[in-house]
């Protein structure tokens, strides 16, 4: 006979085959990129209205002054979430062109 209910564990049918919901990070996200050195520049869905978001990561330095820059640079609005940039829009070729010219070593992520 085997167990399907612990009181410490919970529920045991199927346990292994799925995970709880929210236990791993989102594809992309800013804490799964290595510090290797090198930028990243992400495109991808923002959050209400879905529309573009551009999201860099990696940048050395301040993130509150490469976020000014940016902003500067394609017109747009954004913010600094867990040390990396979003930029409002979709802005990828610009910004890796603007990084690229700066010295840093740029790599496009995702689409």
């Amino acid at each position: 006979m085997t167990r399907v209910y612990s009181t410490e564990d919970g529920d045991l049918r199927g346990a292994g085959k799925r995970q709880r919901r929210g236990a791993t990070p989102a594809p992309g996200a800013a804490q799964g990129h290595p510090s290797d050195g090198v930028v990243r520049v992400e495109r991808r869905r923002g959050g209400r209205g879905n529309g573009w978001v551009t999201l860099v990561t990696g940048l050395p330095g301040d993130p509150k002054v490469a976020l000014k820059d940016l902003k500067k640079l394609v017109g747009a609005g954004g913010a600094v979430r867990d040390s990396a940039v979003e930029i409002q829009g979709d802005h990828a070729e610009k910004l890796i062109e603007h990084l690229t010219r700066q010295g840093h070593r740029v790599r496009r992520v995702g689409g």
